[in-house]
């Protein structure tokens, strides 16, 4: 009688990262760092607006990070990845040439069909640009596809600005309509002060032609859907990122779960008119 011998465990294909190189990686603030990085097989990623990777430091673990450049950019993509635990710690120790293990994308994005010729009025609080960048490049890259579009971008202070060089080229755009705002300036800072809802007041809108696109901190979504809310903007058309829940991305570890739903497979973008019914959905 032989003994069968027994074959050893392999990850479920779900689980099974492919390999990214970092090709440009700069600080954008003392906190977040920036990545442009290829896939190993040289084909590009594929994603939608709005969708995140599960990003492996190896030997270290893995984290959902979002991808903060439209598809229309080429083959590489782009990730804004702040500095908060033992994974994006490592990552921010990383330059050109370092290896990554990557996943996905995952989430289902933005609708970009929907939206075509559709005003879009995007609201951004910290982090969140990372996010709504992508989207934002996506719509200016294909800028004849939309109506007007108007961009709200707010930070705490001046020095957790993100993407200056972006903010400078949306601020000079004829195009768009662009507005910053900080909450604590410096003697340094010119521009508007007060909450990213103070911007608002500038802002005209034809509701029943318009999306409004938030993304932020917890605290924020509340009073922004209340303006968008406020401009007539039909709740299916109010869209929110709700990704800072997840973790595995594939709906296994039950993180993000909300009720019945798991925000990383049905999410993580969602409209306000289904966000509403989920409990501590914001």
């Amino acid at each position: 009688m032989t003994v069968k011998e027994k074959s050893s465990p392999r990850a479920e294909p779900i689980f099974q990262p492919t390999i990214g190189k970092i090709v440009a990686a700069r600080m954008l603030t003392d906190k977040e760092k920036y990545f442009r990085v290829v896939l190993g097989n040289g084909k590009p990623l594929g994603h939608k607006p709005g969708q995140f990777v599960e990003v492996s430091v190896f030997g270290a673990g893995e984290a959902p990070i979002s991808i903060c450049s439209s598809p229309t950019q080429g083959d590489s993509f782009e990730m804004c990845v702040r500095n908060v635990g033992s994974v994006t710690n490592l990552m921010h120790k990383m330059e050109a040439g370092a290896a990554l293990g990557l996943r996905g994308p995952y989430g289902n994005g933005f609708d970009m069909d929907a939206m075509k010729g559709k005003d879009v009025i995007f609201v951004a609080g910290g982090l969140g640009l990372a996010p709504a960048r992508g989207v934002i490049k996506y719509v200016l890259d294909k800028r004849r596809d939309f109506g007007k579009v108007t961009i709200l971008y707010g930070a705490k202070n001046p020095s957790e600005l993100l993407f200056r060089e972006d903010l400078a080229e949306w601020g000079a755009r004829p195009d768009c309509d662009f507005r910053v705002t900080v909450d604590r300036p410096d003697e340094s800072w010119k521009g508007n002060r007060g909450v990213i809802t103070t911007l608002f007041r500038f802002v005209k809108a034809d509701a029943s032609n318009t999306y409004a696109v938030i993304i932020g901190p917890p605290v924020m979504y509340k009073y922004a859907i209340l303006e968008a809310l406020s401009l007539g903007i039909a709740e299916s058309r109010i869209l929110c990122s709700l990704e800072r829940r997840m973790k595995c991305g594939v709906g296994r570890c039950g993180h993000c779960q909300i009720g019945n739903v798991y925000v990383c497979k049905e999410g993580p973008v969602f409209s306000y008119a289904q966000i509403k019914r989920l409990r501590e959905g914001i």
